[in-house]
């Protein structure tokens, strides 16, 4: 509040918490280390629940990076870029649900150990950028869908440890391919709350108030 009685704050433009800063960049980095991780995993490990989780720690690491990249700017590019989050998301999870639908048809049984043991290492990166977003998870568009990604992997994380488990009881792909539904719907659902709080927090510009005033005066 200093910063801009004194001056220093352009119109619209928040002041950024450095902190929040620094949370993203550790966010990126470890979403694009976990990518490589899940990706080797996945493809050696036949299963269809760490590959979805490795292609959404991708588009993780592109949300972060655009949320740096809009970091204090002005409050209609930030409720763009989280519209673009959002129909990532959403794209994110069509494909999740595509994929796990093939696995049904022809996919192989997945390597029980190696979903685990990456579960478990992607449950503990996911709860520990969680944890340092906690603080920021009620705040704009941009930062909930930030939020949401990042309970939505750990969540997701969780599943795939879970799925490891009913592989190895069953020796069945089919635990694993009802983890991978069950993300492609998280996916779905998240982008269809940053898409509707993006819209709402849209400016919008003084042509179309002046029409909405108009629409209401007749």
């Amino acid at each position: 509040m200093s910063d801009c009685c004194s001056g220093g704050c352009t119109p619209g433009k928040p002041v950024v918490d450095p902190r929040y800063r620094r949370i993203l960049w550790i966010a990126l980095l470890v979403n694009t280390l976990m990518f490589g991780v899940e990706l080797a995993g996945g493809l050696a490990g036949n299963s269809v629940a760490l590959l979805a989780d490795a292609v959404d720690f991708l588009g993780d690491a592109g949300n972060y990076a655009l949320s740096l990249l809009v970091l204090g700017s002005a409050a209609v590019w930030r409720s763009r870029t989280a519209l673009f989050k959002g129909a990532t998301m959403g794209v994110y999870g069509v494909f999740v649900l595509a994929k796990a639908a093939w696995h049904m048809v022809s996919g192989p049984v997945p390597e029980a150990a190696v979903m685990g043991s990456i579960g478990f290492a992607a449950l503990l990166a996911n709860g520990t950028v969680a944890l340092l977003l906690y603080a920021y998870r009620d705040g704009d568009a941009n930062m909930r869908s930030v939020w949401l990604c990042t309970r939505n992997d750990a969540i997701g994380n969780i599943a795939v440890m879970l799925a490891a488990l009913g592989v190895f009881g069953t020796q069945s792909g089919w635990p694993d391919i009802g983890v991978a539904v069950v993300m492609g719907c998280l996916a779905l659902s998240a982008a269809r709350q940053v898409i509707s709080q993006a819209s709402a927090e849209m400016p919008t510009s003084p042509e179309s108030q002046k029409i909405s005033e108009i629409r209401r005066a007749d």
